[in-house]
């Protein structure tokens, strides 16, 4: 019998079989979220998911700082590097609405695709990025999804507020501060 280099038969090497790094990544985050999910509940999943997303956002806002050359990024710039690194994960994140006092994203494509689904406390990345980059910049954030796929829905709604107005204080989401 002739083997790979690998060790690995031909036969079984040559299968058509949907698994490559990417697949791989992505079902083992969905299965970390859905253990979480099932032993400690969605809202405490949700906060071991946010502590990671605090830690990637910090990680990403001083990325773009570092490359735009610049110790703090303008409403502009916050916008743009929003949307920005999820266009680089393949998600297709894009501005509906931008203003002083918020800013609305929409999205079809979660990063994560079909492995979102089901596993909501995964959207606490999108959360915890989006309210680290803006509020270390621009002061506060407050991050409300309003629709995302992971919940079944066809698109994600993302605002993130960028001053504590009423209508801010009104809406269901987490605040994030300058540290």
């Amino acid at each position: 019998m002739t083997e790979t280099v690998t060790g690995t038969p031909p036969e079984v090497a040559s299968l058509d079989i949907p698994l490559e790094r990417d697949v791989f990544l992505r079902t083992l985050i969905r299965e970390l979220a859905g253990t979480l999910q099932d032993v400690v509940g969605l809202e405490e999943a949700s906060g071991f998911v946010s502590v990671v997303g605090q830690r990637v956002g910090d990680e990403i806002n001083e990325s773009y700082k570092a490359a735009l050359h610049v110790s703090q990024l303008s409403r502009h710039q916050v916008s743009e590097v929003l949307v920005d690194p999820k266009r680089r994960i393949q998600g297709s994140f894009y501005v509906i609405e931008e203003d002083d006092e918020k800013i609305v994203f929409g999205n079809h494509n979660c990063p994560f695709a079909e492995k979102v689904i089901g596993r909501p406390a995964m959207c606490m990345m999108t959360s915890n990025v989006f309210g680290v980059i803006a509020a270390e910049n621009l002061d506060y954030a407050k991050v409300t999804l309003r629709e995302t796929i992971a919940e079944g829905h066809g698109q994600c709604r993302v605002v993130v507020y960028l001053t504590p107005s009423a209508e801010a204080e009104s809406a269901v989401g987490r605040e994030y501060f300058k540290s």
